[in-house]
């Protein structure tokens, strides 16, 4: 017999699994301090946190152990930082330097926030004002350079800021991390703003365009800048093009006052820019009227296409085959600007499943893959629900769960 036969590869299987649950089940309480500690902190606990956690552990507080290991200071310097950072930019690395998107998504975290008010809130946290650091700039990033070059402690060094008084953006069009300078910098930087949106899905839904595509939506927001026969062919576009871009386009309309700006002769690498919003009374010299005029560029390519005339949003993907991101039905599903936009998509089923996700895999390293890890996600997102969206409590329920591997 092969030893690549169904019957010894589903032998192997079972002796796999079986192996599994029995180093499960040889785990006590300290060797489950140390795995908690170790993936939430990113270090081993000292001998005294270690005794401390494995009592709790003991006795039935596996929330509190959790709790100890994220009032380490690694759980901010080393797990938050590499989970979050991806999100911050194009290339999706961890390697890229702190910033305002970064640090706000922290000191959510660490405050237990509503963590909805991440695309909705006039909301920036930045480094307390005793730490001698360069002032917060919209302009560059030295602030959050200098802080993660210090000794200080990111857990107890981020304060809670008005993102409106920091930037310049009206309060009533701020949305979050979308309008952060360091989203900004990555997502409105030239282009035509359809960046913001793809990665605010494929980060905060876990849905990139190829996973919302739908070619049976209504094709009349579509901007001019899109062929309706690329390469001379219209089957491309009726088979392709339209399924992302009939959701996309009236979604990414939200953006349509943003911009980044930089003196693109200096600063080719857009360091010193800043996030730019006409605000109400304002008109963009180059498109005549409100609207950024890269929301106006190639008219050529297909002049009936959708001309942009304000910042007005409408989510055709409630219904079709996107209903299964679990629209919030107590919401229009249309309105006007980014903010209204981020609580569309905060308010979604699926921002919330995505959020413990992406925890599920930070802290268990691995991705879910059977079905006690998909009870553990659905129950551990109605409990992040319950919670008002406090995502330290996702983080104690996954690490509970995954304690003992």
């Amino acid at each position: 017999m092969s030893l690549c036969s169904p019957s010894n590869l589903r032998l192997s299987v079972i002796a796999l699994g079986l192996s599994l649950l029995a180093a499960t089940a040889a785990a006590g309480p300290r060797e489950q301090a140390l795995t908690i500690h170790s993936r939430i902190a990113g270090v081993p606990p000292s001998t005294a946190v270690l005794a401390q956690m494995s009592e709790l552990i003991s006795s039935g507080d596996t929330a509190q152990a959790v709790r100890i290991a994220m009032d380490n200071d690694g759980f901010y310097r080393a797990t938050l930082k590499t989970w979050v950072t991806p999100w911050t930019n194009r290339d999706m690395t961890a390697f890229a330097p702190l910033n305002d998107y970064t640090a706000t998504v922290m000191g959510l975290v660490r405050d237990e926030a509503d963590f909805r008010e991440l695309l909705t809130a006039d909301v920036l946290y930045t480094g307390a004002d005793d730490l001698g650091l360069p002032a917060y700039s919209s302009n560059d990033n030295a602030h959050y350079q200098a802080l993660q070059d210090s000794d200080a402690e990111l857990g107890s060094s981020l304060v809670r800021r008005t993102q409106s008084q920091l930037t310049g953006v009206p309060a009533e069009a701020t949305a979050g991390v979308m309008t952060s300078r360091g989203a900004a910098k990555a997502f409105f930087v030239a282009g035509t703003n359809r960046a913001m949106l793809r990665f605010t899905l494929l980060n905060h839904l876990c849905r990139d365009l190829e996973q919302v595509h739908d070619v049976t939506r209504t094709p009349d927001r579509i901007r001019q800048d899109v062929s309706r026969s690329p390469g001379g062919d219209s089957r491309v576009f009726l088979n392709n093009c339209v399924g992302c871009h009939a959701g996309m386009d009236p979604l990414a309309q939200a953006f349509a006052y943003y911009d980044y700006e930089y003196n693109a002769e200096s600063d080719p690498d857009a360091e010193r820019g800043a996030i730019h919003y006409n605000a109400e009374g304002e008109t963009d010299p180059a498109s005549g009227d409100r609207t950024e005029a890269k929301y106006h560029i190639n008219a050529s390519t297909f002049a009936p296409g959708y001309i942009t005339p304000n910042d007005n949003w409408l989510n055709y993907w409630r219904e079709g085959p996107n209903a299964i991101l679990a629209w919030d039905p107590t919401l229009a599903g249309s309105g006007s600007g980014a903010k209204s936009l981020g609580r569309e998509l905060a308010n979604s089923g699926a921002f919330a499943s995505c959020q413990v996700e992406k925890v599920f895999t930070k802290v268990c390293l691995r991705k879910p893959g059977n079905a006690a890890d998909r009870a553990l996600l659905s129950n551990a997102t109605s409990a992040f629900a319950a919670s008002g969206y406090n995502l330290k409590q996702v983080f104690i329920d996954t690490a509970d769960y995954c304690k003992g591997e």
